[in-house]
């Protein structure tokens, strides 16, 4: 499998195939349709240090913490169109941490955003100071 320039051969996938749930009556019950597909991520050798750092932060959620990446799908009733389905995910995954983030330049408020928090303030001090306890002594 290729996304962009890193190339990673199928002998680092481990695929798993097994009946899906929900509906479809007979096919879901005789069918191995639902593939699953595990990579390790950490010990690959065919990615970069530095796309293996930015995949692992940016997919941490979904890498285990052995660095093993699990994809399912049983979205369709051919196993060959969820084993494309799979690939095709990690392909996108890979592409997605190919790509650096952007770096957030730093900006100063307006002058009319300024004024604006300044009303802001002022009439919710308003608001508050309207709810505190009358004094009716003086």
């Amino acid at each position: 499998m290729q996304a962009g320039n890193v190339e990673i051969p199928d002998s680092e996938f481990t695929l798993r195939f097994s009946r899906s749930g929900g509906p479809g009556g007979q096919n879901v019950n005789k069918v191995s349709s639902r593939v699953q597909l595990r990579w390790n991520v950490s010990k690959s050798p065919s990615l970069p240090d530095a796309l293996r750092q930015r995949f692992m932060t940016q997919f941490r959620a979904r890498v285990s913490e052995e660095g093993e990446l699990l994809l399912d799908c049983d979205e369709t009733r051919s196993q060959h169109k969820n084993r494309e389905i799979c690939l095709q995910r990690l392909m996108e995954m890979l592409l997605a941490a190919q790509k650096p983030q952007k770096r957030r330049i730093a900006t100063k408020p307006t002058k009319a955003s300024k004024r604006r928090n300044q009303q802001q303030r002022i009439k919710h001090s308003q608001k508050k100071a309207g709810r505190r306890k009358v004094d009716w002594d003086e």
